[in-house]
């Protein structure tokens, strides 16, 4: 009966040694994170800094970029990545078509890296003369909620233009030739097509509407591992803060990195924020508003609540 008991009581320890190690590694091996041509992101890189708050925990960084930001939140959805960031609109297309994705950070912008340009000497000089015009915008990007947002306030429909949906490599040649009218774009194409084109501003993101950028990630990471992401949106907030007082540092990275002219870079820097915040009240209401707009002009296959797919993330938990 003694020798009976010790062998169970053996078998159990065995078993406790088996698991702990399994519960202690329950956390991955790696973090794919999704980024777009721009922003601060290859600075980051340089300095390593998410490597480096993750590497004592075990787990590995992976960048991976995109173009812009509908086929980056389709990687987000299918879970080929954890984490990425993007502008207003994606996120709102990603949802209605019932993506698996969690708003977790946000990014509050002044509206002026983003626009709707035209050649220098066309005739349209207002909003209002986009009727009947041909403008190219990424489909579902924030460029076109810029679009959308633009007609509106010029008590145009959707239905007045010739819709062009373009990639931004395509939309730049179709601009050049001149085969577009006009043009709604962020940085840093909005700033090549300045400084190359002489591209004139027919209208900024601040002027029609307040514009937001979001950190984005996949439901089920962020339900798997809510502190990972947490370290995540706090290192990204600190990263941000540093950004905002290292204009040079970000702009000579991203002009490394990517290949862009340097002065192109400059002017996109200078006039861009990196502060990550919460998404507050504020934050939800005027990306409901991009959402009831879509919506409203059947865009997207249903309603949504911007809402429903809010993380809630409290800097310093």
């Amino acid at each position: 009966m003694i020798a009976r008991r010790q062998l169970l009581t053996a078998a159990l320890l065995l078993a406790t040694c088996m698991v702990a190690p399994a519960h202690a590694e329950d956390k991955p091996k790696e973090i794919r994170i999704g980024t777009q041509k721009g922003g601060f992101f290859p600075a980051v890189r340089q300095r390593q800094t998410i490597e480096n708050a993750f590497k004592p925990l075990g787990i590995e960084i992976k960048w991976i970029d995109f173009q812009f930001g509908p086929p980056l939140l389709e990687a987000i959805n299918v879970g080929s990545v954890d984490f990425g960031f993007v502008g207003d609109t994606p996120p709102i297309f990603a949802q209605a078509g019932g993506a698996k994705i969690r708003y977790v950070a946000a990014v509050k912008s002044d509206g002026d890296n983003q626009a709707i340009v035209v050649p220098k000497d066309s005739p349209i000089k207002t909003l209002a003369d986009l009727k009947g015009k041909r403008v190219a915008f990424g489909k579902g990007s924030s460029a076109h909620n810029l679009l959308v947002a633009s007609l509106e306030k010029a008590g145009l429909s959707w239905s007045d233009i010739t819709p062009a949906p373009l990639a931004p490599a395509d939309a730049t040649a179709a601009f050049v030739k001149g085969s577009v009218d006009a043009w709604s774009i962020w940085d840093p194409y909005f700033a090549l097509a300045e400084l190359k084109e002489n591209a004139r501003v027919l209208v900024f993101d601040k002027d029609v509407h307040k514009p937001n950028a979001f950190y984005i990630a996949n439901t089920d990471f962020v339900e798997k591992y809510p502190s990972l992401v947490a370290r995540l949106n706090t290192i990204f907030a600190s990263e941000g803060a540093w950004a905002n007082s290292h204009h040079d540092e970000v702009a000579k990275a991203q002009a490394e990195a990517t290949g862009v002219d340097i002065e192109a870079v400059r002017r996109f820097v200078n006039r861009s924020t990196y502060s990550v915040v919460p998404l507050d009240t504020e934050v939800i209401r005027s990306q409901q508003a991009v959402a009831d707009r879509f919506a409203k002009l059947g865009l997207i296959p249903k309603p949504v609540n911007v809402s429903d797919i809010v993380w809630k993330w409290t800097p310093g938990s």
